[in-house]
């Protein structure tokens, strides 16, 4: 199990192949209700195989399938997409399309646009191609896999068939192989108002790398619909002779503002929050 959704007291729970719900599931604690299998389709494949799953505010699970691969073809296939599906289950549709793994997404609060995160491709050097943050102004967009990477990388196999002039360009290309997974909109009023509506995104870190990248929250600051900036907001799991002290995964803002981090590799879960008297 990895991704967890929630909606009308049920938790959805994604796995590699399958989505599960837990109906009225804090009635019957302790014990566990027998899960409802809202979809066992997906492909089985363990590589980019984990689940981050959310509900859009149109009602609708979405659910992203990587690529079973470093680069390799997905058009025709049910890999490199961000697939949608009615509450119970039923009317799959693609919503995004071009993407080799994606692990974190949300909706801006105000526009309604999909933010993501997608991890590039290995083995085209140490500084190429970062990784994306992306913007969905609607379905039916393409952002390049395998074709193109980070918006400006044509595939040393697949660029020469579609340029990267064809897809949609990352909303701000990312740090090379930081692995940016979990991605968060600040919503909450404790944090100063500069960060109301800007991004967090957790970059569980680099293995692919000579000189480890990553491991860190950072803030992308945005003005509109432009990001305008890319920047640390809380490091230090990184140490400065390249010993890692932990990875984060994911973000997620509590009822009180403050905001949540997890740490797959220390197997903590961190808050961080903002005190007024100190600044």
């Amino acid at each position: 199990p990895n991704g967890v959704a929630v909606r009308d007291g049920a938790p959805y729970v994604a796995e590699i192949d399958r989505i599960l719900r837990y109906d009225n599931i804090e009635a019957a604690l302790p014990n566990l209700p027998q899960p409802v299998v809202i979809n066992d389709s997906y492909p089985s494949d363990g590589a980019h195989g984990w689940k981050f799953i959310a509900f859009g505010p149109d009602g609708r699970l979405y659910v992203p399938v990587g690529a079973p691969c470093d680069t390799c073809a997905t058009e025709g296939t049910p890999y490199g997409k961000i697939t949608s599906r009615a509450a119970d289950g039923s009317d799959m549709q693609v919503f995004a399309d071009g993407l080799r793994n994606t692990v974190g997404f949300d909706w801006h609060p105000v526009t309604g646009d999909l933010w993501f995160t997608d991890n590039g491709p290995d083995g085209l050097g140490d500084d190429q191609p970062p990784d994306e943050l992306n913007r969905a102004t609607g379905a039916g967009q393409h952002f390049g896999f395998p074709y193109c990477h980070g918006g400006t990388v044509p595939d040393p196999a697949f660029g020469s068939q579609r340029p990267c002039s064809e897809f949609t360009a990352p909303a701000q290309p990312l740090g090379p192989h930081v692995a940016a997974l979990g991605l968060r909109f600040y919503t909450g009023d404790q944090f100063p108002e500069e960060y109301r509506n800007q991004i967090f995104i957790a970059e569980h870190g680099s293995w692919a790398r000579t000189e480890p990248l990553g491991y860190r929250l950072m803030l992308v600051r945005l003005e509109g619909d432009t990001a305008v900036s890319y920047e640390p907001f809380a490091e230090g799991w990184l140490g400065a002779d390249g010993d890692v002290w932990g990875r984060p995964v994911d973000v997620l803002v509590l009822p009180d503002g403050s905001l949540l981090v997890s740490d797959d590799q220390a197997g903590a879960i961190y808050r961080i929050w903002y005190d007024a008297a100190v600044g």
